[in-house]
């Protein structure tokens, strides 16, 4: 009678599988990479591959070359300061706001009420943004003309609402949300205790947030002005509603390239610059992603 529980004997009753087992669980993300292959992987490597095409099928260089024209330079000036501004004075009164949410009860009406509008305005854009600007501060919104009628003009002489600081406030709008969702984990992770143990080393206010919260938050606060930038820099649907083809932003550039008349479409220009912008882009999120790593890092 064979003994139970012998290796030896366990081993040659087991049924020989003829190596690993192939895992099957990755088939639950397959309709994700299929989505990202399909929607951004593809339409990269065709702008890639269009970038150094001519008209005529040939490839060329030239199409880089395009983007030193003075326009082209006054479009990147214009969309990245649009951008940069956009970013900081969202990061910053986002930043605010987020503290003094999550300062209050955390299951209070307050927190809730701001989080699920901040979620809500974060992705309010295109055409619905731009007539609401439009018909509430535009040269015939109600706001402008009630304060014209009482006196105060404020535009003067100059339209400022088409120019690159009616377009950062219209930016600033859905930049606030954002920051508020993107950094509001970072201010969560900051644990009571730190400031307490500053308070009971004798430390002010001063101190705990120079040498404590401060140096915490700053790479989250950094990281998530990153995304704040790239959100702007590749927005389209509120410019294209709001402005002209002509207008000097490169979002509109490209669609000018694209859309124009036979003799002024350049498609192979227009991919280019659209290359550049996507090359910013990765840039600016894989700063955002090493940020965002050091940050969980210390507030895990």
């Amino acid at each position: 009678m064979i003994a139970a529980g012998n290796p030896a004997v366990d081993n040659a009753a087991r049924p020989l599988t003829g190596g690993r087992r192939f895992s099957l669980s990755w088939l639950g993300a397959a309709p994700f990479f299929a989505y990202v292959g399909l929607f951004l992987l593809l339409p990269t490597a065709i702008i890639v591959i269009g970038s150094f095409r001519t008209l005529d099928g040939s490839v060329t260089l030239s199409n880089f070359s395009g983007i030193a024209k003075p326009f082209m330079a006054r479009a990147f000036t214009n969309s990245l300061g649009v951008s940069v501004v956009s970013a900081v004075g969202g990061a910053v009164l986002g930043a605010i706001l987020a503290y003094a949410v999550v300062t209050g009860n955390p299951d209070g009406l307050l927190r809730r009420s701001i989080m699920s509008a901040s979620g809500v305005l974060a992705q309010f854009g295109g055409v619905a943004l731009a007539f609401a600007f439009i018909a509430t501060i535009g040269t015939t919104g109600f706001v402008y003309v009630f304060l014209k009628s009482h006196g105060l003009d404020i535009y003067g002489n100059t339209v400022w609402f088409y120019d690159p600081p009616g377009i950062t406030l219209i930016y600033l709008y859905f930049q606030i949300p954002l920051m508020v969702l993107v950094f509001l984990p970072a201010l969560d992770g900051i644990r009571p205790q730190w400031r307490e143990a500053t308070e009971s080393l004798g430390g002010s206010t001063w101190h705990y947030w120079r040498y404590v919260a401060g140096p915490l938050l700053a790479p989250a606060f950094l990281g998530c002005t990153l995304l704040l930038f790239a959100n702007a820099f590749s927005a389209y649907a509120t410019l294209s509603a709001l402005l002209t083809n002509g207008s000097n932003y490169v979002p509109l550039q490209i669609q000018a390239l694209l859309t124009g008349e036979t003799q002024q479409s350049q498609p192979g220009l227009a991919q280019a610059l659209a290359v550049t912008m996507v090359m910013i882009v990765v840039v600016v999120m894989s700063l955002y992603t090493m940020l965002q790593r050091r940050t969980s890092k210390w507030l895990r």
